[in-house]
């Protein structure tokens, strides 16, 4: 499929969609539609193992188009806004926000929808809507799962920009990279999912965010069913085990 704001690449179980509007990938309707098709695509691939959210230019996305936050077109953004979320939640393997530059608004919001964030040591975070007389509808439902409530509330209440130190620091990203060994962080974490059964990195990020908010019992009573009864009965655990009691590299059959 052919894209005018996103661009896409998908290779050895990897995925890698790039924001490409020019200057700072600021996301309008249009391009959130593409994103949505492009991790509809990621959603649909059982071989893939991982994506990367990459971006071109001196920013990795530095919010979304402020003119279409004008009451004529605010619910038909805020709907395909809200799409792209949807379908990242559809998304069984890993999603890795390889960020660069700057990273505000609702491409913060893009960025924390992912499962891993690795930063340049350049990256800057925030959520400057509050100067605009917004609030930023996403990050007020996901940042609290990562920075609790009182940073949550600093973050969108005063439209502070934080450096990818800060943002490492207060739980936010995974892990930060100078400069000249950003494309190595992103790639390190890429090959360690690679090396993976793509049916076994399903399992374990289902085991994750099945249970979030689960009173213990019921969390431990379905991460354990989730154990026996699913994984142990894959192809792919029994070929784990007996590749270790080889000591050969294991042959993945995604089953």
């Amino acid at each position: 499929m052919s894209y005018q704001h996103i661009k896409t690449d998908h290779a050895d179980g990897m995925a890698r969609i790039t924001l490409a509007r020019p200057k700072h990938n600021v996301l309008n309707i249009e391009m959130m539609k593409e994103l949505s098709a492009a991790l509809s695509a990621c959603a649909a691939d059982e071989g893939l193992k991982c994506a990367v959210l990459a971006g071109e230019g001196p920013s990795w996305c530095a919010g979304v188009d402020v003119g279409e936050h004008r009451p004529e077109m605010v619910a038909e953004m805020m709907a395909a806004f809200n799409g792209i979320f949807e379908t990242m939640e559809k998304i069984d393997v890993p999603l890795i926000a390889a960020v660069h530059g700057a990273c505000l608004g609702g491409g913060m919001e893009l960025a924390i929808a992912c499962d891993i964030i690795v930063a340049s040591s350049r990256a800057t975070f925030g959520q400057p809507e509050i100067r605009l007389g917004f609030f930023p509808p996403y990050a007020a439902i996901r940042l609290p799962q990562l920075v609790g409530t009182a940073r949550t509330v600093e973050i969108c209440a005063t439209g502070r920009t934080y450096s990818a130190d800060e943002a490492k620091a207060m739980g936010m990203i995974s892990q930060v990279a100078g400069e000249e060994a950003f494309g190595e962080a992103v790639q390190g974490v890429v090959g360690s999912l690679l090396a993976s059964s793509p049916l076994i990195i399903r399992l374990s990020k289902r085991a994750v965010k099945k249970h979030l908010g689960m009173a213990f019992p019921e969390a431990l009573a379905g991460v354990t069913d989730l154990f026996l009864n699913r994984l142990m009965k894959t192809e792919d655990t029994l070929e784990g085990i007996n590749s270790f009691s080889e000591k050969r590299k294991p042959d993945w059959k995604n089953r």
